[in-house]
C-alpha cells in the first residue's frame, strides 16, 4: 500500500519581474516571473526585524498565457502549486540545483478595473479588454446602456434571504 505525500506551496508576494512568456518546441507556453514574499517579527530586544524570500515562478499552458497578459513587476497576486526541483550542469561542469514553485492556480490582488468602469493600463502589459465598442469609442450621441443596472435590482428581489 502506497503513502499519501502532499506538495502544495500558497504565496502571496509582489511580482519582482515582468513575467516571460515562451514557447517550448511542442508548443506548450510556459511563463516565468519572480516573486518576493517578507515575514516581519519583534525580536527578544524589541527591535523590529524583516526578511525578504524571493521565489522563482513557473506558469505552464494557458495560465502561462494569463500570467503573461494581466501581471506585471509590482503586482500582488496569490499563487498556489507545488515544488519542483531541478538540476543541470553549469558550463562549468558543476552540477546546479533549483527549486522552483510550479504554478497551477493564480490570483491577481489588485483591481484592474478603474473607478470609471475601464480598465486600466498595467505599464507595459497589454490592457485588459475594454468596455467601449469595438469600432472605437462611444459618441456623445450614443446613449448608455442601461440594462445592466436594471437586472441587478431584478435579481436582489428574487433573492430569498
Amino acid at each position: 500500500m502506497a503513502s499519501r505525500s502532499l506538495n502544495k506551496v500558497q504565496l502571496i508576494g509582489n511580482l519582482t519581474r515582468d513575467p516571460e512568456l515562451r514557447y517550448i518546441p511542442s508548443g506548450a507556453a510556459v511563463c516565468s516571473f519572480g516573486l518576493a514574499t517578507n515575514r516581519s517579527w519583534t525580536s527578544d530586544s524589541g527591535e523590529k526585524q524583516e526578511s525578504v524570500e524571493f521565489h522563482n515562478i513557473t506558469a505552464w499552458r494557458k495560465l502561462a498565457e494569463i500570467c503573461d497578459q494581466l501581471l506585471g513587476k509590482g503586482d500582488k497576486v496569490y499563487i498556489e502549486g507545488r515544488l519542483q526541483t531541478r538540476s543541470w550542469t553549469g558550463e562549468d561542469g558543476n552540477e546546479r540545483k533549483t527549486t522552483d514553485i510550479v504554478a497551477e492556480n493564480m490570483i491577481l490582488l489588485r483591481s484592474i478595473k478603474g473607478a470609471d468602469g475601464e480598465y486600466e493600463s498595467t505599464g507595459d502589459k497589454k490592457s485588459a479588454p475594454s468596455a467601449k465598442s469595438k469600432s472605437g469609442s462611444k459618441s456623445q450621441d450614443d446613449p448608455e446602456p442601461k440594462e445592466e443596472a436594471s437586472a441587478v435590482e431584478d435579481i436582489s428581489d428574487d433573492i430569498p434571504f
